[in-house]
């Protein structure tokens, strides 16, 4: 599968991004355009609602409650893709630069780009995405690597 029919394939299975919960289609290309053999780090900030908002409406979880579930599922999956977390824990704040507000940090480590790949294409991490998705007011990632 060529980078586009792989970026198609991921907006498919995690949506547009256009309303910030998953990437848009052209940062999944940018990603997938990388070269294969280099490591990717993700860092990860996530700003939790204070009560989830699934898209079935569905209720009665926290959005922290609902974390834990999509962690429940990620954490396995990342480590059968290759993938390790090098942090996962709250935000204490900015050292430098300007101020921002958020929940929670993750920071996970990717030997190559097959391996987040490997990620995003596991069916038991997309089936728990939508938990991500109800548990996250906001939430930004950064690409680092080679």
């Amino acid at each position: 599968m060529d980078v586009k029919q792989q970026s198609a394939q991921f907006v498919t299975w995690y949506g547009s991004g256009t309303d910030g919960t998953s990437p848009t289609e052209s940062q999944w290309t940018q990603i997938l355009s990388r070269a294969s053999d280099k490591p990717v780090t993700l860092i990860n900030f996530f700003k939790l609602n204070a009560a989830a908002t699934y898209a079935d409406g569905t209720t009665g979880q926290t959005g922290q409650e609902a974390f834990a579930s999509y962690a429940a599922a990620s954490m396995p999956a990342m480590e059968r893709a290759g993938g390790r977390f090098l942090y996962v824990g709250p935000f204490q704040g900015m050292f430098l630069g300007q101020d921002e507000d958020w929940d929670l940090v993750a920071i996970g480590a990717y030997p190559d780009l097959t391996a987040l790949v490997a990620l995003y294409s596991d069916s038991a991490y997309r089936e728990a995405f939508h938990h991500r998705t109800a548990a996250c007011l906001r939430q930004k990632v950064l690409v680092c690597g080679d």
